[in-house]
């Protein structure tokens, strides 16, 4: 067993559930969405993408450009719940609110895809 493959899988896959459980729920009710858990989600996206840095294979790459784009998702997700609570006059109203889920909605479909390439590359590895 390789530990660095585990470690690697670990934290594609704790990237893809916690994005996946801030994005389950109303998408316009901010009571179904924790900013605790974007921000885990957020912190264990980059913690993979940092991850992804050491592959040189092609796979790789892609590896790191969908955790690339998950990031992106993600942060723009952050930032925008930000500027609804802290400079908005309206506040975290439910437009608000579904803009920051659908961005998430794009992370977590960056890291289904991570996590289908790592899935075939583990199906397609010879013994």
């Amino acid at each position: 067993m390789n530990l660095e493959k585990v470690i690697f899988g670990f934290f594609i896959l704790l990237a893809a559930t916690l994005n996946f459980g801030f994005f389950v729920g109303d998408i316009d009710n901010p009571a179904h969405h924790d900013v605790y858990e974007l921000f885990a989600a957020l912190v264990v996206s980059i913690i993979a993408t940092i991850l992804k840095f050491g592959d040189r294979t092609q796979i790789g790459a892609v590896h790191l450009s969908t955790s690339l784009v998950a990031d992106l998702q993600l942060l723009s997700a952050a930032m925008v719940w930000g500027y609804a609570v802290h400079v908005s006059v309206d506040g975290l109203t439910p437009e608000m609110t579904a803009r920051i889920v659908s961005l998430s909605g794009g992370a977590l479909l960056a890291n289904m895809v991570s996590v289908t390439i790592l899935i075939a590359e583990t199906i397609m590895q010879r013994r």
